[in-house]
Order: structure tokens, then C-alpha cells, then sequence
């Protein structure tokens, strides 16, 4: 059986957005080096008070940021 990968786009919503990581960190009250680890994927878990926020930030949804793919490897 194939396992679900969970894939973080919030570099693509900055970028549609036109905002920066460090803008972002500000706005929601984290550090910029837990911003840059979310959009790595380099994360085990986001509360979802801190997903929420992101998201009222960028005025998107978490399906906007978190994506689920087939892990074919």
C-alpha cells in the first residue's frame, strides 16, 4: 500500500502573496527559522492555533498551504 506524504506549499502562497517569511513570522508571533523549517517540510506537527493564524495571514485555507500525495518511493 502507498503512504500519504504531506507536502507544505507555504512557499507558494508567500509568493502569491507577495509577502516574505520574515513578514509572515512578525504577523503570526513565531520565528523565521520556524517559518523556513514549515516551508522546508522539515516539521513533525503545527498546532492549529499557529495554522490558523498563517492562515488569517494569508487569507487562505489549510488546504492552501498542506497537500497529501502519493509517497511512491
Amino acid at each position: 500500500m502507498n503512504e500519504l506524504e504531506i507536502i507544505v506549499r507555504l512557499d507558494v502562497m508567500l509568493a502569491m502573496r507577495k509577502m516574505k517569511s520574515r513578514d509572515l513570522a512578525q504577523a503570526v508571533g513565531i520565528s523565521e527559522q520556524n517559518i523556513s523549517l514549515l516551508k522546508s517540510g522539515k516539521v513533525k506537527g503545527i498546532r492549529f492555533e499557529t495554522l490558523a493564524k498563517i492562515c488569517a495571514v494569508l487569507d487562505c485555507q489549510p488546504g492552501d498551504l498542506l497537500e497529501a500525495v502519493t509517497d511512491t518511493t
